[in-house]
């Protein structure tokens, strides 16, 4: 089966792919856009193009991140109708997300950090997105009568900040293991918001 041109990467995915390559490898400080340029096969202009500057292009990538965590939680959520359960498949799928791509995971969310502000304020936007992702399906377990009314705004926030400090623990150091997490995590997100089982 032939490649079609629909087939072949856009000059900013095969950008993309290339920064995520050279990150990796090298960290963030230590790569220059020249290798990114070699790695992706294009022009220095076409770099400048999409991305003016490194800390423009890592950005997209974790904004790329982040869409497909949204994503591949969605999926898992579209497949069940109890506003709790929701919440549970979308933990899973964002746990078996952050596994498959531990890599990139470890760049985005740990290498970033010496980015500073730029990095910050990028950190709390994804934060905020994946929050109001937890409050809908919260709202929705109140809704059904899986959980009591609770300050859902709070409480998404509040396991946000969970989530985020045993996944980076998780994407760090390899411990503890996914089922380890689910396991200790998310009966404690749940009987937070006074679920029983």
């Amino acid at each position: 089966m032939g490649e079609t041109a629909n087939d072949k990467p856009s000059t900013r995915e095969r950008i993309l792919d290339a920064a995520l390559n050279i990150f990796s490898a090298k960290g963030f400080h230590d790569t220059k856009l020249d290798e990114i340029v070699a790695e992706a096969s294009i022009s220095k202009g076409s770099i400048y193009f999409h991305f003016p500057n490194k800390e423009k292009l890592f950005i997209a990538l974790v904004d790329q991140f982040a869409d497909l965590i949204e994503r591949r939680a969605s999926e898992a959520i579209a497949k069940e109708r109890q506003g709790i359960l929701r919440v549970q498949v979308a933990l899973e799928a964002v746990l078996e997300t952050f596994g498959r791509y531990r890599r990139p995971a470890k760049l985005l969310l740990v290498q970033a950090v010496g980015l500073g502000t730029v990095f910050e304020r990028k950190r709390m936007e994804v934060n905020d997105r994946f929050a109001l992702l937890i409050k809908t399906y919260l709202d929705e377990a109140v809704a059904d009568g899986s959980i009591a009314p609770v300050n859902t705004h709070i409480v998404s926030h509040a396991w946000m900040g969970a989530i985020y400090s045993v996944v980076i623990q998780w994407v760090y150091t390899g411990e503890p293991n996914k089922g380890e997490i689910m396991n200790a995590l998310l009966p404690l997100l749940l009987k937070s918001v006074g679920y029983q089982d």
